[in-house]
């Protein structure tokens, strides 16, 4: 059962709310710039981490389940959120070149299905990053918080989950190092630098960004028909990755750095 849209709100709300948009939003804003000209879209309950783009951004969508509920967003001009099926997103394919998903695999009926609908509306190279509660950390234990409902995962279970919807994994990253406690608000930051140094393995969230990549394969003869597919090893990265990007250093992540980093903070596997 999914938490209701005025728990989010509330949640968002408080000091430990405010900690978690910060953490999170820095680590986005850094893996996409300011996302200029580009269409973005947020699945599940996305908007603290929209607002940051929505002024450079072409387009920007909110999607919200339905179990969920939905808010008005932003507060003043045109709606942009929207109520959805998160199986059955209603968009057109290939539509979108970001796309954020954020409290929405964890209490997700079929988090498989969710993820290839979030493949058939993602833009040829598009990227999509997924946030979720850490099995291992102890936000995924605190009830008090949106990150204590569901079904939290590590990140081998992530990764195994994009690859079976045919979104291919390139980096990863961590956030939310300080207890889920109202009080630790204000050493969150002081927290979040010590976390990432001496306890890594038990951070609040996992941060794993993917990439849809298709390509045509020429017809042999001309009874033959094009097939696209996705390959299982990603080509070779641009130069000019940033650095501060977690790259996992086994097979078949070894080497292949984002374009942009998911935050300052990361370490090399």
């Amino acid at each position: 059962m999914r938490r209701d849209i005025l728990e989010l709100r509330e949640f968002y709300a408080t000091p430990l709310g405010a900690v978690v948009r910060t953490m999170v939003g820095r680590k986005l804003a850094e893996a996409w710039g300011d996302a200029s000209a580009l269409d973005l879209l947020g699945l599940g309950y996305p908007t603290p981490y929209l607002e940051r783009f929505r002024s450079r951004a072409r387009r920007t969508v909110a999607a919200m389940p339905a179990a969920q509920g939905v808010e008005v967003w932003p507060a003043a001009g045109r709606t942009l959120a929207c109520l959805a099926d998160e199986c059955a997103l209603p968009f057109p394919n290939a539509l979108f070149d970001r796309i954020l998903v954020i409290h929405a695999l964890e209490e997700a009926d079929d988090p498989l299905a969710v993820l290839r609908d979030v493949w058939r509306v993602l833009a040829p190279a598009g990227r999509v990053i997924v946030v979720a509660a850490n099995r291992r950390g102890v936000w995924s234990n605190a009830e008090s918080t949106p990150f204590g409902h569901g079904r939290p995962f590590t990140r081998t279970q992530l990764e195994g989950l994009l690859r079976e919807a045919e979104l291919e994994p390139t980096a990863w990253s961590r956030a939310l190092f300080g207890p889920p406690l109202q009080w630790s608000a204000r050493w969150a930051e002081g927290l979040e630098a010590v976390g990432a140094r001496l306890w890594p393995g038990l951070s609040g969230l996992i941060m794993l960004e993917a990439v849809k990549q298709t390509f045509a394969v020429r017809p042999r003869g001309k009874r033959a028909r094009v097939r696209v597919f996705v390959p299982g090893v990603l080509a070779p990265a641009p130069v000019g990755a940033v650095s501060g990007v977690i790259i996992d250093a086994k097979p078949p992540l070894a080497a292949i750095p984002l374009s942009a980093g998911l935050g300052a903070g990361a370490t090399t596997s």
